[in-house]
Formats: structure tokens, C-alpha cells, sequence
């Protein structure tokens, strides 16, 4: 829905595909159809290989809405909101509390590019896949840990996301056991600094990853976040349109 507010606000209009990108044909024949109807692609999609192909096939911008791996448009509402916050990027400390998903990889590679100290906390054998640590690492200071509240002390930021993300439905009854102690309660929170934020993607799960009582605390910043999406959009259709 941003995304089409976005192109719409900026004078432009948009199309919405519903379904699977590739049900009835090839996806590299559906990003040739796409291109020649289309300025740009906006895919929202389960594996990141569909976004992959679709940009190898089309002549025109492709947008990773979501995938199973990166979700960089939220990375970009996200820093956009925590420079409102603070002034200022270089120098944070973002504390990312839960499973090593999509958002934490995509949070991990922006943050540390614009100087933002990530710390990521998850139960052991859920971290975050090695290989974008190390390539976040190569940009600036990234900490995977396996305790939450190391990875909290001193955050100006502490966020988190759903236990169970897309494709993992059937995994829900064990994450919520084993992500317990990963729960954003008034007790992990208090371990920030005094004006830390709350950051959440949306939609949460309140009661699980975190209490309705830290989402609804005077510094949480979710609907920011949530606005800045459409803003952030905005500026990288421009980006990439003009």
C-alpha cells in the first residue's frame, strides 16, 4: 500500500498484482512482459532468488519490497526515523532482539554503512546468516550475540520483529518456547539508554516479542517507522526514476 501511495502521490500511478509471480509461466518471461508495460517493478515475494531473476530479466528498476532474506526498504524507513530521533546516524547503537531474519540482515548491512552500531541477540542456532555478518562487518561494527541484555546495554534503539516470519508458520509453538527470554518486556527495555527508542517492523505479535506496554511507551517509534516507509519509498522512486 505505500508503495502505491508513493508513485500516486508523486504524480505517477500504479498497477497491483496480487498472486504468485510465477504460476503460470517463467519468471524471466514475467519480467520481460513487466518491462515493456512498466517504469519499474515493486515485488514483494517469499524468496529472494524470485527478486534475483526478476532484476537479471528486466531492463527496468527493480524494488525488493520483501523476500525471505532482505527487507531494505524497511532498513531505509528505519534509519530515516532514527535521524528524526537523534540528529544524527554515526555513532548509534541499534539493538536488534530476536531471530536473525530479513530485517535483522537487511538492518545489519544499512546501519553499519551509515556508521550505526548494530548488536543482534537471538537464541543460539537462529543468528543471522554468516555470510551477511561478515559482509556487514566489512562496512562497520556488528555484534551477534546470544544474550539479549548485552545486546541491549547502552542501545539508543532497541527493536524487534515477529519469532515466526513467513514460511515458518509450522515452527510457531517451538519459537514462541524457545524465544522466550527474548521478549522486549519494561525489564530487557530498561537496560537501554534512558532515551533509547522502540523500533518494531510491524505487524507484532504484542505479548510475544514484546509487551503492549513497551509498544505503547512514550519513546516507542513504531508509527514513525511506519510512516516513514511511505517516505522512504518515496525518495527511492525518485532515486530511481528520474
Amino acid at each position: 500500500m505505500t508503495f502505491e501511495l508513493a508513485i500516486k502521490q508523486l504524480g505517477g500511478d500504479a498497477v497491483t498484482s496480487v498472486g504468485p509471480v510465477a504460476d503460470r509461466e517463467p519468471v524471466k518471461d514475467v519480467a520481460r512482459n513487466l518491462d515493456r508495460w512498466t517504469q519499474g517493478i515493486v515485488a514483494r515475494v517469499f524468496s529472494q532468488s524470485t527478486i534475483d531473476e526478476l532484476a537479471a530479466w528486466s531492463t527496468v528498476p527493480v524494488i525488493n519490497a520483501l523476500s525471505d532474506r532482505y527487507h531494505p526498504c524497511q532498513a531505509l524507513a528505519d534509519v530515516l526515523t532514527l535521524q528524526e530521533q537523534f540528529g544524527k546516524l554515526e555513532g548509534l547503537k541499534l539493538a536488534f532482539v530476536g531471530d536473525g531474519n530479513n530485517v535483522a540482515h537487511s538492518l545489519m548491512l544499512t546501519g553499519a554503512r551509515l556508521g550505526i552500531h548494530v548488536t543482534v541477540a537471538t537464541p543460539r542456532g537462529y543468528e543471522p546468516d554468516p555470510k551477511i555478518v561478515a559482509q556487514a562487518g566489512a562496512f562497520g561494527r556488528v555484534t551477534i550475540t546470544n544474550d539479549p541484555r548485552e545486546a541491549v546495554e547502552n542501545a539508543n534503539a532497541v527493536y524487534t520483529d515477529v519469532w515466526a516470519s513467513m514460511g515458518q508458520e509450522a515452527e510457531a509453538a517451538k519459537r514462541t518456547e524457545t524465544f522466550a527470554e527474548f521478549q522486549v518486556n519494561e525489564d530487557l527495555y530498561s537496560q537501554a539508554r534512558h532515551d533509547a527508542v522502540f523500533m518494531h517492523c510491524l505487524p507484532a505479535k504484542r505479548g510475544q516479542e514484546v509487551t503492549d506496554s513497551v509498544m505503547e511507551a512514550p519513546r516507542s517509534v513504531i508509527f514513525d517507522q511506519a510512516e516513514n516507509r511511505l517516505h522512504a519509498q518515496k525518495a527511492l522512486l525518485v532515486m530511481l526514476l528520474s
